[in-house]
């Protein structure tokens, strides 16, 4: 069965060998289903949950306050 990821900016899921792998200094791994995610979420440093495509839209962060 082949496994699945999770888009780490609209929180789609997308199939194994699709999507674009992104790893940062500190060796986190994030996924992005598309260029357009990747762009969104590095390039332009917009916040996923004002934005409403993605499944992240107005969802609250548990534990700060």
């Amino acid at each position: 069965m082949p496994r699945s990821h999770v888009c780490a900016f609209c929180g789609h899921e997308f199939p194994h060998g699709q999507g674009l792998m992104y790893v940062k200094r500190d060796g986190t791994i994030l996924w992005f289903c598309s260029s357009k995610c990747k762009k969104n979420s590095l390039k332009l440093h917009r916040d996923s949950r004002k934005l409403k495509w993605t499944n992240y839209y107005g969802k609250k962060e548990k534990g700060k306050g």
